[in-house]
């Protein structure tokens, strides 16, 4: 986590694009994961939590998309 007055010049990315980075990977990883906890809901044949855990990767995979077009704009200056 950068510190209260990181501010870029350690990283090289100003901190509110650096969030996004994180909030991105986050939602990436997070779809990734819930593929295997469908797969296993689906195991044990338990459909209302397959259900669950498909609709929570549909809800990060979106948010993954939203932060990727929000990065992609500020990072070519808009």
């Amino acid at each position: 986590m950068p510190s209260e007055t990181e501010t870029g010049g350690v990283t090289g990315t100003q901190d509110k694009d650096y969030n996004l980075i994180w909030y991105v990977e986050a939602c990436l990883s997070n779809a990734l994961r819930l593929e295997d906890y469908i797969q296993d809901a689906e195991r044990s044949k338990d459909t209302e939590v397959a259900e669950l855990f498909r609709k929570a990767q549909a809800d990060s995979r979106k948010g993954a998309e939203i932060g990727k077009k929000l990065l992609r704009a500020r990072l070519n200056g808009g």
